[in-house]
């Protein structure tokens, strides 16, 4: 069996820095290293700078840029990314939706399984966009607080995982006709909950990692014509690149692509949606809204580590303190420092110019505030 390929996506807030590669074809910042690098011992991962994912798991962004480019707006869109865990998605797009609209745009990244969540929590503040939101909620939450809201709903719902085969052993064993049966109905009813949520007019983007017809294009059609909508036609510009154009979407094949199993398509909403209703963020209790604000102790005010990684972040509200590889993966690896040059008080630590995260500086030593959940914890 071939060995899966390593790709990247740049973020371009942050300088687009991170490790050189050949182009994706379909993805503006994705890059398809020679080699896995230690991506654990690269500061620029920690702060932010590219996300680790999958090539063909890219092209669900190129599909929803398609459709943004489509639509025509470039102000005030609202935009779900339903199944959003680990965050690939999600950050990529972040970054389209900031390049295409400015400040003016609002996602909310959703993931219900709680277990996923915190991974999900620390690639978003990675990331650094003040702009997403983070919710854990049944899709039909969406449909019944937020009647014909979106714009575009992106969904790359839980599949039988056929396209993981070639680096995931549990996928291959966990695998059966029963399996698919159980995920296309499960699929149906993500969709069935969420389409409320979508404003006619508005776009579902549908994705998969599998290779089964009844997960893919027999689910998207489904869609269009229980739920109300119109498919769109598949992409057919990347075909000498091996993606395969099926039915209702595109097709990505492990073997045939450099990366892993992808299957993504879109329709058009044309059935009415329900009367938009006043909205309420909190209503959805969510679990980060922008970048979270310092924290007053007594007389003392201390820095979210997130304020760091806001592509936002303003330098001149910290000191900034330049270090080098050995001190940033210390730092990372929530060690105590010293750093007898650097004024006393909170300071961010930066490797490269991109900060990583604050110390307080007592002198003799200084406090490290790297949060726990996101410490190196390999030998540095």
């Amino acid at each position: 069996m071939e060995t899966a390929s390593v790709s990247i996506r740049l973020n371009p807030f942050k300088g687009s820095d991170g490790p050189a590669g050949e182009p994706v074809p379909w993805s503006p910042f994705g890059r398809i290293l020679s080699s896995r690098p230690s991506f654990t011992t690269d500061p620029r991962l920690h702060a932010g700078c590219y996300y680790v994912q999958d090539s063909s798991a890219m092209f669900v962004g190129h599909v929803f840029r398609r459709e943004l480019a489509r639509i025509g707006k470039t102000g005030g869109l609202r935009v779900l990314d339903l199944c959003a865990a680990p965050g690939g998605k999600t950050t990529d797009l972040a970054a389209s939706l900031r390049l295409a609209c400015g400040n003016d745009f609002e996602l909310i990244s959703n993931e219900v399984m709680r277990a996923r969540v915190g991974a999900l929590l620390d690639n978003v503040a990675l990331w650094g966009d003040p702009a997403v939101t983070v919710t854990s909620l049944d899709p039909a939450v969406f449909g019944k607080l937020l009647p014909g809201y979106f714009d575009i709903i992106v969904a790359d719902v839980p599949c039988s995982g056929e396209g993981m085969f070639r680096k995931d052993a549990r996928a291959r064993e966990e695998w059966s006709p029963a399996v698919v049966e159980l995920c296309a109905a499960r699929q149906k009813r993500i969709l069935a909950d969420v389409w409320p949520a979508l404003r006619e007019g508005g776009v579902l983007v549908y994705s998969t990692c599998t290779y089964e017809d009844a997960e893919n294009d027999a689910n998207l059609r489904w869609a269009a014509e229980e739920l109300g909508g119109e498919l769109l036609p598949p992409e057919d510009g990347f075909a000498a690149r091996g993606v395969r154009t099926t039915d209702c979407g595109n097709l990505l094949k492990a073997g045939e692509v450099p990366g892993e199993g992808q299957w993504a398509g879109a329709l058009v909403k044309t059935a009415p949606a329900p009367g938009l209703r006043r909205y309420d963020l909190q209503a959805l209790r969510p679990l980060r809204s922008g970048t979270p604000e310092p924290v007053r102790k007594g007389s003392d005010i201390i820095p979210h580590p997130d304020q760091a990684l806001d592509i936002f972040f303003d330098r001149n509200s910290y000191p900034c303190v330049e270090v080098d590889l050995q001190t940033a993966l210390r730092f990372l690896h929530r060690d105590a420092l010293t750093l007898p040059d650097a004024p006393r008080g909170y300071n961010a630590i930066c490797f490269k110019g991109h900060p990583l995260g604050f110390v307080k500086n007592l002198g003799t030593r200084c406090n490290n505030l790297h949060p726990m959940s996101r410490r190196i914890l390999m030998d540095v």
